[in-house]
């Protein structure tokens, strides 16, 4: 009856601590062959084995210098699975060539170029697209300089970044009450002339203090 406690005699313990490092399933077999327990379910033995600490020291992991029983044996054939193995070469059918394009976090796209990632090794790395065409028409940003977008972030022509100092991006943003990005397509120019003004103001008052 389910819940009912078994009893075991102390032959029966015996048996199962002498025989502890078996399988579970081999030494229930020889349990029952031995006593003629019918009543005694895997799930029995293998429950009275744990509340006994009788363990068989197996863990299922290999352990260092543990060789693989099928180490250098090539893999039996089977068309179903041969059929949906990855042959030499091949690319999975989801690869993100040089090219593709994706929008990250921030709102900016960014496209796949045949650019080593610094970080992994691969031949391809992600970078924001909008920088990689300016640069392609006007070189490498300068020191200090970065691209502030004049209209929809999504456009990544080159006509619709501004090569600006990084240092001037504060009186865009909405530290100084601006929010340039925000603001009507009809001021953006209003805000970035201003802007550019009070910088170029700024630094010259820096220069002249020396």
């Amino acid at each position: 009856m389910k819940g009912h406690p078994i009893s075991y005699s102390a032959a029966e313990l015996a048996f199962v601590e002498l025989r502890q490092c078996m399988t579970r399933r081999l030494l229930h077999a020889e349990f029952v062959r031995a006593f003629g327990r019918t009543d005694v379910t895997l799930g029995a033995l293998t429950a009275l084995c744990k509340r006994k600490g009788w363990l068989t020291g197996r863990t299922g992991q290999f352990v260092p210098g543990q060789v693989p029983a099928n180490k250098g044996k090539p893999m039996p054939y089977n068309a179903n699975s041969a059929r949906t193995q990855f042959k030499k070469g091949q690319r999975p059918h989801n690869t993100n060539y040089a090219g593709h394009e994706r929008v990250s976090k921030d709102g900016y796209v960014e496209i796949s170029v045949e650019k080593t990632n610094p970080h992994t090794g691969f031949e391809r790395r992600y970078v924001l697209k909008h920088r990689w065409l300016w640069e392609q028409k006007h070189g490498p940003l300068p020191d200090g300089m970065c691209l502030k977008c004049l209209g929809d972030r999504l456009d990544t022509d080159p006509a619709n970044w501004a090569l600006v100092p990084r240092a001037m991006l504060p009186r865009l943003n909405g530290r100084f009450g601006r929010d340039y990005d925000s603001a009507p397509a009809v001021l953006k120019p209003i805000i970035m002339t201003v802007a550019q003004l009070e910088h170029r103001a700024r630094e010259a008052r820096r220069e002249e203090r020396g």
